[in-house]
């Protein structure tokens, strides 16, 4: 009877035993549940604090590129700036050496223009002389002179002022002038040689015709006309040597 209940105890332990590792057994399971659920959350957290990162970085580059375009894009404006800046002042400065290069090569043409035609003044002045040594031809030199001052002056009475070495050629010029002017006007006139003022041996020749009582003179000798010649006749002497001026728009 003791061993049936000895049995029965021992069989109660083990029934127990049993309960208890049931329990542990759903204890274990819900602990490995709650674990499972942890490590989903723990994954799912992970990934969304991956993906989070992954748009930190991918906005963070996209922000790092937009600016480094802005620093390049100013770096690269202030470059051209820059160079577009030096180019400008190159040019400039090239312009100025061109005009600066192109006046000095101007006023050197000018410069050596003008010293030749002074040649050619100087070089005629001083063949001036030339035109009295024949008396026939300067006679008629002479007689068209005093007609210019006579037609001019228009007057019965006028002094005529030469050269003493011209006196003798003058007289028979002052009677060919004389008898023309009657032919061409019907007036008569006299012209008296101005022995009193006679006009410099240096001179050329040529006459100085007098008239109003001494108060109007026509300067008609052969330094004066060339003189006029210079002043009036330089423009086509100009253009007869160095062609028509491109640049000069007006003429008198």
């Amino acid at each position: 009877m003791s061993q049936v209940h000895a049995l029965s105890d021992d069989q109660a332990g083990c029934r127990m035993s049993e309960a208890q590792y049931s329990e542990y057994t759903n204890m274990n399971g819900a602990t490995q549940q709650v674990g499972q659920e942890l490590r989903k959350m723990t994954a799912f957290i992970k990934q969304e604090a991956l993906e989070k990162a992954r748009e930190i970085e991918i906005k963070a580059n996209e922000e790092f590129s937009i600016e480094k375009s802005k620093l390049v894009r100013q770096d690269t404006d202030a470059i051209d700036a820059a160079h577009a800046k030096k180019l400008k002042q190159a040019s400039m400065s090239q312009q100025i050496t061109r005009s600066t290069v192109a006046n000095k090569t101007r006023l050197k043409v000018l410069a050596a223009r003008q010293q030749l035609l002074d040649d050619i003044f100087a070089d005629a002045a001083a063949r001036l002389a030339a035109g009295t040594k024949d008396p026939a031809k300067y006679r008629t030199t002479l007689k068209n002179l005093l007609l210019e001052g006579l037609y001019a002056l228009s007057e019965s009475d006028i002094k005529v002022r030469a050269r003493k070495a011209d006196y003798d050629v003058l007289k028979g010029a002052i009677e060919d002038a004389e008898k023309e002017y009657k032919e061409k006007t019907g007036k008569e006139t006299k012209a008296t040689i101005d022995e009193a003022n006679a006009l410099p041996e240096g001179s050329s020749g040529g006459v100085v015709i007098v008239g109003g009582q001494g108060k109007i003179d026509i300067n008609n000798t052969f330094e004066q006309r060339l003189h006029l010649l210079q002043s009036s006749g330089l423009p086509a002497v100009r253009q007869t040597l160095f062609g028509k001026n491109p640049n000069r728009k007006f003429y008198d």
